[in-house]
């Protein structure tokens, strides 16, 4: 486990998974400065086309197709041995340190294929310029990325089959999330908080069902593994978000600061993992508890914060039974929605993220956390 996160603990402060079903960025990063401004996020924006989960984090790719409104990567080109050599070359040079230049950062000079650009990841620079303007340091800045199985199970080649299944694509599918990931972190640690980002991971929910049956245990770990320790390497802190139930003893078991799930529909699911739960929480790590519903609007409706606090304590009175101590159990706590927000209604969104709020406020209130 990672010992960084010793120096944070985020005593049941709200966060965020990331989306807004909104198309204006400005809009969507004062929304969330009203409700999370401790830990600010960068906001993605789905009903924009180029802000997908493949999407998003797929230039610089080799062999990236993306004609006729679809994403792929076409290995069949004239130009892509080339285009991954060149691939393998400045990931090289980036991890390395064998620049031409040493005076130039090749992950965040202008140009690199690492580097999330302001057309395809526009809510990202708009959060610098509200960093940038804050009066005071927030507790901690949030960052994400797709998760290196989700990514490298939903980006296809030429005919359609996953590049995960290809070990060389895959490979190269890792090694650009775990470039996008280093970069946020570059990017972010100039202002001297804690900097967390999270892995969506919403394919692990169906690892070990027919639709995965393929794929090994050995292979989930290596790919979570090399994001997470690019993202140590650079002295952030990593997340891993799955939004239904999950074989969770591979996060658990992983070196990720974070563990992010949904408490509230999945939580006698989670529980059932108690040995690596309780493993997990006095190695340090944080629990992001998705404690506010986003997959069911008719939840979202009859919910209060009220009824969620209620729930909570219910929950985090059966981790308190495994043997961890209340003290612990609220430093090393997230209170999040169960995932983002994105493909609600704004009234539902709306909704969400204030009950979020609210129940963050009640946990520390009513157990006199500071």
């Amino acid at each position: 486990m990672n010992t960084r996160n010793d120096a944070f603990r985020p005593n049941a402060l709200p966060a965020w998974i990331g989306s807004l079903p909104l198309t204006d960025h400005d809009e969507a990063v004062g929304m969330m400065m009203e409700y999370t401004p401790e830990i600010p996020i960068w906001i993605q924006l789905p009903h924009n086309k180029n802000e997908g989960m493949v999407e998003q984090f797929a230039p610089g790719m080799p062999g990236l197709d993306v004609s006729g409104g679809k994403v792929r990567v076409d290995t069949g080109s004239d130009e892509f041995d080339s285009e991954l050599l060149a691939f393998f070359e400045e990931y090289m040079a980036a991890t390395e340190g064998a620049a031409a230049d040493p005076a130039v950062d090749p992950i965040s000079s202008p140009g690199s294929r690492f580097a999330l650009h302001k057309d395809i990841a526009p809510g990202f620079y708009t959060f610098l310029q509200t960093l940038d303007g804050l009066d005071a340091p927030p507790a901690a800045v949030k960052g994400q990325v797709t998760g290196p199985f989700t990514f490298a199970t939903g980006l296809v080649d030429a005919d359609g089959r996953a590049v995960f299944y290809n070990d060389q694509l895959r490979d190269a599918a890792v090694k650009l999330i775990a470039m996008k990931a280093r970069w946020q972190v570059r990017q972010l640690k100039k202002y001297g908080v804690p900097v967390i980002i999270f892995l969506d991971e919403p394919a692990l929910a169906g690892f070990g069902s027919s639709a995965f049956i393929s794929v090994s245990r050995e292979e989930i770990d290596a790919a979570l593994g090399e994001v997470i320790d690019a993202i140590h390497e650079e002295g952030g802190l990593a997340g891993v978000h799955v939004c239904a139930n999950s074989e969770w003893s591979v996060i658990l078991e992983s070196s990720a600061d974070i563990v992010s799930f949904d408490a509230y529909s999945y939580f006698d699911k989670f529980v059932m993992y108690a040995g690596q739960v309780v493993r997990f929480m006095e190695k340090g790590g944080i629990l992001a508890w998705g404690i506010v519903p986003t997959g069911d609007t008719d939840a979202i409706d009859k919910e209060t914060a009220a009824s969620l606090f209620d729930r909570w304590q219910r929950c985090a009175e059966k981790i308190e039974s495994l043997g961890i101590t209340k003290e612990r159990l609220i430093a090393q706590s997230l209170i999040t929605p169960s995932c983002g927000t994105g493909s609600l209604s704004l009234a539902h969104a709306t909704k969400v993220i204030r009950m979020n709020r609210e129940v963050s406020e009640r946990i520390r209130k009513d157990l006199n956390v500071g």
